[in-house]
């Protein structure tokens, strides 16, 4: 975890560090140290803390480069610039990026014990999520959050799932027994389910701030969709657990579907949801709601196995009120160890139409929907098996199957959300 602090001092006051380490170094621990004093070594033997020495510019890189949790800067006032010819840089990058700096003993002690008590977070940003600038997004997350958060950025990549760069986050909390630290996802929903799936099972709280398109996670649990929002809700910390899911053994927190719902996020490209947002999804569903048919079905609850002739079957554990086939009952727990499952068995383009209305509308007044052509239950498991390989999305992303098993994990998630009707604070 990056808890690093820089050490600098003006040649005549090192004494005056040294002194300032002794006292504290039971706080500083837990911090990496770096100075660019050649006495860096004698510090450290000294007070038994290690320290690296660096350059005053490699220092500085540090700085730019967000690196460094807090500058600690004992100078002379009698010779600012003497012997550190640097200094209006470190003072300009610091007030940049918003790093804490201390230039005495009074304000070094405040703010070492402020660092000391805030929470780190491993932050895992997503930058091509949205269509916003990432740097721009990053820079506010990081003023919105520190220095109450420290954060330790880790970018997502092409060729990475971010479920694996969570695992490692865990398990160097894990390891060095991190008491209060979290891990923050930001980005669409992929990453953000990504994230979760590692966090399943554990008692880590997952922070989101939602920078995707359809946000569908956050907007289930009621976590505010807007940079600053989601960063006071993050340092607010109520905490929640909730359910999670296994859809064949592949962790699931949002939801899944076959027929429509899978047909129609296959269609909404990303060239697509670039240019119009969540409208794209809109697009993409009027567009198939014109080319769904029927498919069959059979499915398998509690040892009951029965055929259906389906046009969309739904399967969802969190879902907000715009994933509109997930709404059979008006609404989706997220915490009542029960997975919702709600199924179309519309035959026709206007009878289509009419089921996706009344779902719409069931869930505008949070009431289970009365059509006949509507089948909706809560269950803790189910198998589905179709009659030829169709698409299966999960928690937005598509793979091609005809056997699925759905099992829910009670209270297997503990995320951090404004304090909510349908969730129970712990």
């Amino acid at each position: 975890m990056l808890r690093k602090l820089a050490l600098l001092s003006h040649p005549n006051q090192i004494d005056t560090l040294l002194s300032w380490l002794e006292k504290h170094q039971t706080l500083l621990t837990g911090f990496d140290l770096v100075t660019n004093l050649s006495s860096g070594d004698r510090l450290g033997r000294q007070t038994l803390l290690q320290i690296v020495s660096d350059t005053q510019l490699g220092i500085i890189k540090q700085i730019l480069n967000q690196e460094i949790n807090g500058v600690f800067f004992f100078i002379d006032p009698q010779a600012l610039w003497l012997d550190y010819p640097n200094l209006h840089t470190i003072l300009q990058a610091c007030q940049e990026h918003n790093i804490p700096l201390a230039f005495n003993q009074a304000s070094a002690d405040l703010m070492l014990r402020g660092l000391h008590q805030s929470r780190f977070a491993y932050l895992i940003f997503n930058p091509v999520a949205g269509n916003s600038n990432p740097h721009q997004d990053l820079t506010l997350i990081r003023s919105f959050l520190e220095p109450q958060i420290l954060l330790n950025v880790i970018y997502t990549q092409a060729d990475l799932d971010p479920s694996a760069q969570a695992k490692a986050a865990i398990t160097e909390i894990q390891a060095q027994n991190q008491e209060n630290s979290l891990i923050i996802a930001s980005g669409g929903d992929g990453t953000v389910s990504a994230v979760a799936s590692a966090l399943i099972g554990t008692d880590i709280p997952l922070g989101i701030i939602p920078r995707g398109t359809a946000n569908a996670f956050a907007a289930a649990l009621d976590i505010p969709t807007n940079l600053r929002g989601a960063c006071d809700n993050i340092i607010a910390g109520n905490t929640h657990v909730i359910d999670a899911a296994l859809c064949n053994d592949i962790p699931m927190i949002l939801l899944a579907g076959l027929g429509f719902e899978a047909e129609m996020v296959n269609k909404a490209s990303r060239e697509l949801k670039n240019r119009f947002g969540s409208l794209a999804y809109v697009l993409a569903g009027v567009q198939q709601l014109t080319e769904q048919q029927p498919f069959t079905v059979t499915i398998e609850i509690d040892e009951q196995v029965q055929e259906l002739e389906i046009t969309a079957i739904t399967i969802a554990n969190v879902a907000p009120a715009t994933s509109v086939l997930a709404q059979g009952f008006g609404q989706v727990i997220p915490d009542d160890g029960l997975l919702e499952v709600t199924i179309a068995t519309s035959q026709t383009f206007l009878q289509g139409l009419n089921t996706f209305a009344s779902l719409f509308a069931s869930a505008l007044v949070g009431k289970p929907s009365n059509r006949e052509d509507l089948i909706y239950m809560r269950t803790k498991s189910l198998t589905i098996t179709t009659n030829s390989p169709k698409n299966l999305v999960i928690d937005g992303e598509i793979i091609e199957t005809s056997s699925v098993s759905f099992r829910c994990l009670p209270q297997a998630l503990t995320i951090i959300a404004p304090l909510s009707s349908t969730l129970v604070e712990f």
